[in-house]
């Protein structure tokens, strides 16, 4: 059934920010475009782009810019379907991409800076480029879902826990696509590998969970 369709202009105005970036990343390399496209079921886009690594990166930077406003698109609709507690409001959106955006850098840097002391800057530069071309990824098929959400199905909670599960697979066969390509690696430093990944991976969202899930 069709939604009755109110006034989102702030959401419009969002969505077609989100598809002006990604237009921008496919005109700036559309032959890795492609590839990235394709990054779910090949990996032939993490061998090749992952070896060639840059701090700032004009691709990979508007790919997140779509990343971050579409999470905070997807969080919003999500506290407000399943609360009806939250008042949707620029300053609202803004702190959440704010947030989102520090979080996920500062999570990068301060990953980088353990894989430098443990020593295993190999292998924690290529996951990190796999969660990061993973996530851009999620920004991606976050985008369409949003606007049905917004502009034609009425999200309810299966609805929503559905979307949920469906982005949590998509990271996790990122995960298994990393682990499988550099396994060789990660057993030579297993002990450091899980270390990590229980400081950086799990505790974040443990606590993060903690402090706003109460």
């Amino acid at each position: 059934m069709l939604r009755e369709v109110p006034s989102y202009t702030l959401y419009t105005i969002l969505l077609l920010v989100c598809l002006i970036a990604i237009a921008l990343a496919k005109s700036i390399a559309p032959k890795r475009f492609q590839e990235f496209i394709l990054v779910i079921s090949n990996s032939k886009y993490l061998k090749i782009y992952g070896k060639d690594q840059k701090f700032l990166d004009y691709y990979d930077g508007l790919l997140f810019l779509n990343l971050v406003i579409s999470s905070a698109i997807f969080c919003l609709l999500c506290f407000e379907n399943i609360t009806n507690t939250i008042e949707i409001n620029t300053n609202l959106i803004i702190k959440l991409m704010v947030g989102i955006s520090i979080f996920m850098l500062a999570k990068v840097l301060f990953e980088r800076l353990l894989a430098s002391l443990f020593e295993i800057e190999t292998i924690i530069g290529a996951y990190i480029f796999q969660k990061i071309s993973y996530k851009n990824y999620l920004g991606l098929l976050l985008l369409p879902i949003n606007a049905i959400l917004i502009y034609t199905i009425v999200p309810n909670q299966t609805i929503i826990y559905t979307v949920i599960i469906l982005l949590g697979i998509v990271n996790i066969s990122g995960l298994i696509t990393t682990l499988k390509m550099y396994q060789n690696t990660i057993k030579t430093n297993f002990f450091y590998f899980i270390l990590y990944l229980c400081a950086l991976e799990i505790a974040p969202y443990v606590i993060i969970y903690a402090v706003f899930g109460t």
